[in-house]
């Protein structure tokens, strides 16, 4: 019992009461520094300064006294006798630590194997830490096997460290004078050694074989019996029995690929095939009649003979797991022979008659395989960019060399140098182009018009070509079908818009009405009356218009009397169709005019009677005269 240190009794709950006049709480200091240095010790009151009730002696002292209690009874002990010194090449004397490793050699020189396996085992002397490195012999492996490495201590790196058996492990790679080795296991006295001496070995490894000498090792025999089929029944039954079949090989996917007709022959009484070539007249290939000789032809191989050189050995049983047999050429479907798909779409009488006695199959149809040619595909034509006719455009869409469009010979020896004139005023708001007029010519060769305007003295525009020989399309038609102006479009009064520019017709020569009168039928009833309306007014004229007449230019005037008067000479002069056909090489416009000095030194060139008056006149005339109205 633990008496109570302040009022003498027991320690037990209920008898232990708290000193009421207590005013200290503090508790005693523990944390001190002595010599610099940061220490810890034992508090030697409570708190307060009370008395402690427990032991003050450290667990380190306590242990101390625990342990000196016998030599405190019975004095320092004896020191025991050094153990005897054992030698290292005598304490691991005959003990070898065994790995087994592989590493791997590249073959260069080879095209069945491109590296090559080599197993080895690693030797580890414990008595002076040297090594060996052994390759077991293989007979007939053609290498040079046994010790490749004889014992000696083993550099680990470039300081001159060498290898020790803590270095050594399952599953690391060790490099051993340029070459890698993989452990992969160890012996039972070496994995006991390590785990003994506190090294945690890694789990074994499988050992890496040889590609090749795995692939040199023979398959096991295996024993085929014998097949009951009698082969010398099969040919005396089914002598000179052929199944023939109709099959083609479709090539054009390929680049110059084509379609070919085959035939195909199945010989029963061996179950043989041979295919033939269908050659056609003229068709530019060698009369060669076979294109697979007479053979059995595998179907299924097995799966290590896909690399078999087939063109320099026959494939026998061994290679092949099925061969092709009759029921495999069936009409409609397809078979593919050395590389080839042929398709079957028909076959003779005989051939039916055995498949439907065989097999039972009735329906054998012959199956259309001509093939249709596609419809033309519609060249559609780029958009028109407005240079240049249509037709001459679209002739860059038909070739890569274009040529130019075809035209119509007869119509252009019909109507050479047929020639449409016309006279047309401009239609424009501008006052001075309403005195403009201009000589429409329209060429019948090949329906082509071109613009002139002669010149006026004074008038402050310049005459001649306004446009050159082209066809010109009417407003409102279409890119795609541009409509051309015709003769039809061409009367008294018509509006002709050329460009954006409209014109209207004045008047006409007089091979224009004889050519509308031979080819009424090609004019509309309103230009036919607007002909015949204007040459009444020509047969008649008004007063008014006489009396017009009267104050003409005194220029017209002498140019009129001048025509007047060559037509006269020229009367009865023989070479009149020579003169006509010198006027039209100078007259390159096509425009009826031709210059004053011009149409006299043409008539000097062709000998033309003209008067020395005339010749004198000439030079006080300014228009240019119409050689059409002389000629």
């Amino acid at each position: 019992m633990v008496s109570n240190p302040v009022h003498g009794l027991p320690f037990l709950p209920g008898t232990s009461f708290k000193d009421s006049t207590k005013t200290a709480f503090h508790r005693s200091q523990t944390l001190s520094y002595r010599n610099g240095y940061a220490i810890v010790r034992r508090p030697t009151v409570g708190i307060g300064g009370d008395r402690l009730q427990f032991n003050q002696l450290s667990q380190a002292e306590l242990d101390e006294l625990a342990s000196k209690a016998p030599v405190l009874t019975y004095g320092q002990p004896k020191q025991a006798p050094p153990a005897d010194f054992i030698p290292a090449h005598v304490a691991f004397d005959k003990k070898v630590l065994k790995f087994d490793a592989y590493f791997q050699e590249d073959v260069p020189m080879s095209t069945e194997e491109q590296y090559r396996i080599r197993q080895v085992n690693i030797y580890y002397y414990l008595e002076d830490d040297s090594m060996s490195v052994i390759e077991p012999v293989v007979e007939n492996s053609g290498i040079l096997q046994g010790k490749l490495i004889k014992r000696q201590r083993l550099a680990k790196n470039d300081r001159g460290d060498h290898y020790h058996w803590k270095d050594l492990n399952r599953g690391i790679n060790i490099t051993i004078y340029g070459k890698t080795f993989r452990v992969v296991d160890c012996d039972q006295f070496t994995q006991v050694f390590l785990e003994s001496q506190g090294i945690e070995l890694n789990p074994p490894e499988k050992m890496a074989l040889d590609p090749y000498t795995e692939l040199r090792k023979q398959p096991l025999r295996k024993y085929v019996t014998p097949s009951d089929f009698d082969q010398l029944k099969q040919f005396l039954t089914f002598d000179k029995q052929v199944l023939r079949f109709y099959a083609i090989w479709d090539d054009t996917d390929s680049m110059y690929g084509e379609c070919r007709t085959y035939i195909i022959h199945y010989y029963l009484m061996d179950d043989t095939v041979e295919i033939r070539e269908v050659h056609e007249r003229n068709d530019g290939r060698d009369p060669f009649p076979l294109l697979m000789n007479r053979q059995r032809v595998p179907k299924v191989l097995v799966e290590n003979a896909k690399n078999f050189p087939q063109c320099v050995l026959e494939i026998s049983d061994q290679e092949v797991l099925e061969w092709y047999t009759a029921k495999d050429f069936i009409v409609g479907k397809s078979l593919t022979i050395l590389g080839r798909t042929f398709f079957i779409y028909d076959c003779d009488p005989f051939t039916r008659r055995y498949y439907k006695e065989k097999f039972g199959i009735t329906d054998l149809p012959r199956i259309d395989v001509s093939k249709r040619e596609p419809p033309p595909v519609k060249q559609e034509l780029p958009p028109y960019n407005g240079f240049g006719l249509v037709e001459d455009s679209a002739q860059n869409c038909f070739a890569l060399i274009p040529k130019a469009p075809k035209k119509d010979v007869i119509k252009m020896l019909v109507n050479d140098n047929k020639v449409l004139r016309y006279l047309a005023v401009l239609e424009s708001p501008i006052p001075e182009d309403k005195d403009r007029r201009f000589v429409f010519s329209y060429f019948l060769a090949t329906d082509m018009i071109s613009i002139f305007e002669p010149p006026v003295r004074n008038s402050g525009i310049i005459g001649g070509k306004y446009l050159g020989r082209t066809k010109v399309v009417k407003p409102y038609s279409t890119v795609d079908n541009p409509v051309y102006y015709g003769p039809s479009d061409f009367f008294i009064g018509a509006v002709i818009e050329v460009f954006g520019h409209r014109f209207i017709i004045l008047d006409t020569d007089e091979y224009v009405l004889k050519y509308m009168e031979s080819n009424a039928a090609q004019y509309s009833p309103e230009a036919l009356a607007s002909i015949q309306n204007h040459v009444r007014k020509r047969e008649a004229p008004a007063p008014e218009a006489e009396s017009k007449q009267t104050e003409k230019d005194p220029g017209v005037q002498e140019l009129e009397a001048l025509i007047d008067t060559i037509q006269k000479q020229l009367k009865d002069h023989s070479c009149k169709d020579n003169i006509r056909e010198a006027f039209q090489i100078y007259d390159k416009e096509a425009s009826g005019y031709v210059d004053r000095d011009m149409f006299f030194k043409i008539c000097e060139s062709l000998n033309v009677p003209v008067d020395d008056s005339l010749v004198k006149e000439r030079q006080g005339l300014t228009l240019l005269p119409d050689w059409n109205a002389v000629v």
